[in-house]
């Protein structure tokens, strides 16, 4: 087996995705931080967003009917600003950049985002060495359905036998496997994970 491609998740893979923690960067009473937790990082919308259905005015429309009066605007704040409220994964920049000197395979990102951070994504520090990045908000499809590894391996133009996944969603490397891509489950742990691929591209 030769593994000439890395892809990687996002959200609990590069970067902790964490509403307690977004929330508290702008609200401090605990009752008024649970229920903006609860509402504006609601799947119910979120997954709506990572699959491109639905857009961030009605989103937060949608928040608006379930939130008093005096929280929208710190429920706008905590929604447009989320993006710069997303500690990165110790270890896993360092990573990346060790992949592409070391072994010189090619770094990809899939993940299933909206189109706002789709949007900023050229903010993101962590993703500036990805040489091609694929985010599910534009396109209608999402983990962990073939689709998507379709759109992924034609978009990024690599071959599922030469490429291993990396996500923290069991769902979706049981997709990924489906597919005939190799996988690996995260587990928040960048040093195992960085002795792993040294086996596994040292071959």
């Amino acid at each position: 087996m030769s593994i000439k491609n890395v892809v990687f998740d996002f959200g609990q893979v590069m970067v902790y995705f964490n509403p307690k923690y977004m929330v508290g960067v702008y609200v401090k009473d605990k009752e008024d931080a649970a229920l903006l937790e609860e509402v504006v990082f609601d799947r119910l919308y979120w997954d709506r967003l990572d699959a491109g259905t639905i857009t961030d005015e009605e989103t937060l429309a949608e928040c608006r009917k379930r939130l008093p009066e005096r929280l929208w605007d710190v429920a706008d704040k905590i929604y447009y600003n989320w993006i710069y409220n997303i500690p990165e994964v110790e270890g896993m920049k360092e990573l990346v950049s060790y992949l592409k000197k070391t072994y010189g395979v090619k770094i990809c990102l899939l993940s299933n985002i909206s189109r706002y951070f789709a949007d900023h994504s050229g903010e993101i520090d962590c993703l500036k060495e990805f040489d091609k990045i694929v985010m599910t908000g534009y396109l209608g499809i999402v983990k962990p359905h073939k689709e998507i590894f379709d759109y992924l391996c034609d978009y990024c133009d690599i071959k599922p036998e030469e490429s291993i996944f990396i996500d923290d969603n069991k769902a979706n490397i049981t997709g990924a496997d489906a597919y005939g891509i190799h996988t690996y489950l995260f587990d928040g742990d960048s040093k195992k994970l960085k002795s792993y691929l040294d086996k596994l591209l040292s071959k």
